[in-house]
């Protein structure tokens, strides 16, 4: 049974990989080349969200 469900995650595995690196027929592109080109916005999200809870936090300990 245990060597079953290693057969069946490797199997599934090896699928994510390629349909993640599968390239579309309409643009030439795959999913990790759209996550690799979506990556620097995802960082300046990131960041401004870090520095608005920065302000709140420093604005609700001026408080008290």
């Amino acid at each position: 049974m245990s060597l079953l469900k290693y057969v069946v995650l490797g199997a599934a595995a090896v699928y994510g990989f390629k349909y993640a690196i599968r390239k579309r027929d309409s643009d030439g592109k795959s999913f990790v080349d759209d996550i690799k080109n979506q990556t620097p916005d995802y960082f300046g999200k990131a960041k401004r969200l870090g520095e608005k809870v920065r302000q709140d936090i420093r604005q609700t300990s001026d408080l008290y």
